[in-house]
């Protein structure tokens, strides 16, 4: 019974991790080019055309999976024997803990930048998420009905202003606002519990429930893999690492 458990603890779904792995190399050849431009190196559109579908398509993916990857660790949790509220104590250690790597990018932004700072964006939204989903683990109907809603409650929002900037993770937006990154629990939030759906629909009781290729040990997927497991670290740091090494470029031209 104890090997069991503990096969349980450590086992990952592959195709989770590599498809999270896509959605990190989406996001790095979406910021190279957007640095590219921002710094005037060249000029890109990144805000329409094949660019702007990379962009959106990382976050989407990346935004996506999380709301999978939190059911993923609610059954896990589950069937460890943990209580409930032991799982929403880890669920709201690991929400602000992101959340806190979000404050971080926003002191960063504020500091370095004239204007774009980073106010509520994905790190921001993820950690907020995480708490937010916890009651709709148990429930596949009600977390597919609110997903909708949520997503649907985004196109009227868009066009929403306001004077003031305290609704801004909810998604109103105050006049004349820039940054270089927003992601509003509206309709963001509502791609995660799309997620939480899928998951809970297709790895019920931590268990997968279609068929998957014997693609394991493919180098290709075991590399989006290794990516998809160390996605947080390489979110945090490729920025800093594109930005210098393309300032470097700079010097030598």
């Amino acid at each position: 019974m104890g090997q069991a458990m503990n096969a349980i603890s450590k086992e990952r779904f592959f195709e989770v991790d590599a498809l999270r792995g896509i959605a990190i190399v989406l996001m790095v050849i979406y910021h190279f080019f957007f640095d590219l431009d921002f710094l005037g190196i060249r000029e890109f559109d990144t805000h329409s055309g094949l660019l702007l579908v990379i962009g959106r398509s990382a976050a989407i993916l990346f935004i996506f999976l999380v709301g999978v990857s939190l059911t993923l660790s609610y059954s896990r949790s589950v069937l460890l024997g943990r209580s409930a509220g032991s799982r929403f104590i880890h669920n709201l250690k690991r929400g602000a803990g992101i959340f806190g790597w979000g404050l971080v990018i926003t002191i960063v932004t504020a500091t370095v930048l004239e204007r774009g700072t980073i106010y509520f964006g994905i790190l921001h939204l993820i950690g907020v998420s995480i708490v937010l989903a916890y009651p709709f683990f148990r429930y596949k109907r009600i977390t597919l009905a609110a997903g909708i809603l949520v997503l649907i409650a985004g196109i009227p929002m868009e066009s929403y202003y306001a004077d003031f900037p305290w609704l801004l993770w909810v998604g109103i937006k105050p006049h004349g606002f820039y940054t270089l990154d927003y992601f509003p629990l509206i309709p963001w939030f509502g791609v995660v519990l799309l997620g939480a759906f899928t998951g809970n629909s297709l790895y019920p009781e931590y268990q997968r429930i279609f068929r998957m290729c014997d693609c394991e040990e493919n180098a290709a997927v075991g590399m989006l893999e290794y990516l998809g497991k160390k996605s947080l670290f390489i979110y945090l740091v490729h920025q800093p690492v594109i930005v210098g090494l393309l300032l470097l470029l700079m010097f030598f031209i």
